[in-house]
């Protein structure tokens, strides 16, 4: 496996340095590759095969976000063509984009975030240029990330031999994309209303369109049968396909730390398995705060080296107090196109701005807790 950031991460099997009253890791993981890290120090805390190469499902979304969300203004409006839609795989997770209707940048990218759509992945590649151009971009954003597990053969993630990340890589675009305030918004938005089909009125003959609703598959984000909201969370993205199996990449605030955590294909047997091992993993994170030392270190853009990462002040803080992460209240979920912030049980967590800073460190932004309305 690569050794892109640290020879530890590069060895195969769980890789831990604990100290002295340090908490052992959770027992029976079953991730095929996991790993848990520090979001603004970017030291790994622990991982299991991190840079091993899997099918990455539809967390490879988070790549293509990374890639064309910044190219494209939220509210440019396109007209879907059959063309569009051509390509996507059979059983594709659709949002229910249809032919002949117009849609926003900003439904698309709900779409994407919130119900995993296929179809509107290819909607905005059709918009950023085609299909093969954003493959091609992908590929190129992966390798200034130093994501080199990565190999993009489609855009959403759908199974295509030889299409592989890995935990390491998955980490890296989360953290990428959680720097741009629209794929914050977009990973932590729990529901959402979303275009529905422009309907003739059989009585005034007139036509109207209405909308529907959608909510995040993220089950740490919205909570299901068997698997509660994680406390602090903001996302990130979750996927399933058949040869993935289930991937998470999810990213969760407590006190003055921010975890990241990534989990990819746990045993199939037990309902929701990628969430829960993701919450025993963030948890296990969060009790190990200054117990262990870390196995590696997140590579940064800009870092030529294989060591990588951002360099860490005091106690692994990126570049002292100033860059912590703090948590505030807000009475009100912020609006747009009908976009409900919040979630079921708990607060919403939605990132404020900080830019990769001079001094190669890179941090996430501030926090901010939003209640829902």
């Amino acid at each position: 496996m690569s050794t892109i950031g640290g020879e530890q991460l590069g060895r195969p099997g769980t890789q831990v340095n604990l100290k002295e009253g340090a908490p052992e890791l959770p027992e029976k993981l079953s991730g095929r590759s996991w790993i848990v890290s520090d979001a603004e120090s970017g030291r790994v805390l622990a991982a299991h095969n991190a840079h091993w190469r899997l099918p990455p499902a539809s967390t490879l979304k988070m790549l293509f976000a990374d890639t064309v969300l910044p190219k494209l203004p939220k509210d440019r409006s396109h007209k879907v063509v059959p063309s569009d839609l051509e390509g996507m795989g059979e059983g594709s997770s659709l949002v229910g984009v249809k032919e002949g209707e117009s849609y926003t940048v900003h439904d698309l990218w709900l779409g994407v975030f919130l119900r995993s759509g296929n179809d509107a992945v290819h909607v905005l590649s059709a918009m950023n240029g085609g299909v093969p151009k954003t493959v091609r971009e992908m590929n190129e954003k992966a390798r200034a990330l130093h994501a080199d597990d990565t190999k993009v053969l489609s855009p959403d993630g759908y199974d295509h031999e030889g299409q592989v990340s890995s935990a390491y890589d998955l980490t890296l675009f989360a953290r990428s994309g959680l720097q741009n305030e629209e794929f914050r918004e977009y990973a932590a938005t729990a529901t959402a209303k979303f275009p529905g089909e422009t309907k003739k009125d059989k009585k005034t003959g007139k036509t109207k369109r209405g909308s529907f609703q959608i909510q995040n598959t993220n089950r740490l984000l919205t909570g299901d049968v068997g698997v509660d909201p994680y406390p602090g969370i903001a996302g990130v993205k979750n996927g399933f396909t058949t040869n993935a199996g289930n991937t998470f990449t999810g990213v969760a605030q407590r006190g003055d730390r921010v975890l990241l955590v990534t989990v990819m294909h746990p045993d199939a047997k037990e309902a929701h398995s990628v969430y829960k091992e993701a919450a025993k993993l963030l948890d296990w994170g969060f009790d190990a705060d200054g117990k262990v030392e870390p196995v590696g270190l997140l590579a940064a853009p800009g870092d030529a080296t294989n060591g990588g990462g951002a360099p860490a002040g005091k106690d692994g803080e990126a570049g002292g107090s100033g860059a912590r992460a703090a948590a505030h209240a807000a009475d009100k979920p912020s609006g747009g196109a009908g976009t409900a912030l919040g979630i079921t049980a708990g607060v919403l967590v939605v990132l404020a701005l900080v830019a990769y800073g001079v001094h190669r460190r890179w941090p996430l932004p501030e926090l901010a807790r939003r209640r829902r309305g």
